[in-house]
Parts: C-alpha cells; sequence; structure tokens
C-alpha cells in the first residue's frame, strides 16, 4: 500500500475547532432536550433551536424526531411545519418561507462535494424553500435548489434542479406536471 499523497486534503475537517464543539454540543441537546421532548412543546423547540443560531418564528412547528445539523443555518419562517423524521442538513444556509408544510422523512440536504477535484472539498450551496410550498412525505431536496412559491412538490419526489412556482411537481428527477389550481405560474 502506498503512503497517502500529501497533496490530497480529504483528510483536513473543513470546520474549525470552535464548529467542532457547537456541532457536538447542538447534538447533545438534539438527542436529549430536544428530542425527548412531548410532541406539542413547539416553543420549547424553537427556543432551543434560536438558542443555537437558528432564526425560527414562534409559530413555526417541528416534531421532536426532526434531524437538524448545523442549526445556526436555518432560517423557518412564520406558521411552518416540519413533519416527523425530516432531516434539515443543514451544511449551508436552509432557508424556509412561511406557510411551508414539509412532510414527514422529507430530507433537504445542503451540502455535498466537489467530485471534480480529487480531495473533493466539501461544497455548502443553500437551499431555497419559498412561501406556501408543500414538501410531500420522503421528498429528497439537493444543495443550490429554490422551490418556487406555492409549488407542491409529490411524494418521493428527488429535487437537483430549482422548481418553478404554482407548480405540482413530481417524480425523480422532480419536473414540473401541471399548474398548481389557484396559483400564479412563475
Amino acid at each position: 500500500m502506498s503512503p497517502p499523497d500529501p497533496a490530497d486534503r480529504r483528510h483536513i475537517s473543513p470546520w474549525t475547532f470552535r464548529e467542532k464543539i457547537a456541532r457536538a454540543l447542538w447534538g447533545l441537546v438534539q438527542s436529549t432536550l430536544f428530542g425527548c421532548s412531548p410532541r406539542g412543546c413547539y416553543r420549547w423547540r424553537n427556543t432551543l433551536l434560536r438558542l443555537f443560531g437558528a432564526q425560527i418564528d414562534r409559530t413555526a412547528r417541528i416534531r421532536p424526531t426532526v434531524t437538524i445539523e448545523i442549526p445556526w443555518n436555518l432560517t423557518l419562517g412564520a406558521n411552518s411545519s416540519v413533519g416527523d423524521r425530516a432531516i434539515l442538513y443543514c451544511l449551508g444556509p436552509i432557508t424556509i418561507g412561511a406557510r411551508v408544510t414539509i412532510s414527514q422523512l422529507a430530507h433537504l440536504c445542503a451540502g455535498s462535494h466537489d467530485f471534480t477535484q480529487p480531495h473533493m472539498p466539501l461544497l455548502r450551496p443553500p437551499i431555497t424553500v419559498e412561501d406556501d410550498v408543500w414538501l410531500a412525505a420522503d421528498t429528497f431536496v439537493g444543495p443550490n435548489v429554490t422551490i418556487g412559491r406555492g409549488c407542491v412538490v409529490g411524494a418521493r419526489a428527488s429535487v437537483f434542479s430549482s422548481l418553478p412556482a404554482g407548480m405540482v411537481c413530481v417524480g425523480n428527477p422532480a419536473r414540473p406536471l401541471k399548474k398548481r389550481d389557484g396559483w400564479p405560474s412563475a
């Protein structure tokens, strides 16, 4: 076996010592005070997230089984909800507007690696979910994606590029299927 190439930077963490400590503390809080809280304690979980730098509206509803990585990169608007066992992988910023429903098992992944580089550096592109969106059960949303206002993304859809406002989108990869009744298109 040959020795590692000194130019290979894959073994060097992109996280500062302070970020590592904050992530470890959040992991402890998430697995205890957040995750073990009763279902109806939305304000309690919102407060915990705010203590870790998240921008959470007081009317937002997040289930205790939601997994949130790096909460200081999360913004969640008024009257929005995140369902059971959803994953908000906030390596980069995830911004969720008002009146958004993120159903159970949805996965928003604001992180990837640049596979064109030999050392595959970490990328942290944002995800934006505009107002009045519904991400149905088990939806995957990849990095650098914007979901337009009023969009509905069907169950188990995989979103790898931005979707227009006011559309019903389905599939893998997700594509607009039809105009959402009562919503203007972009």
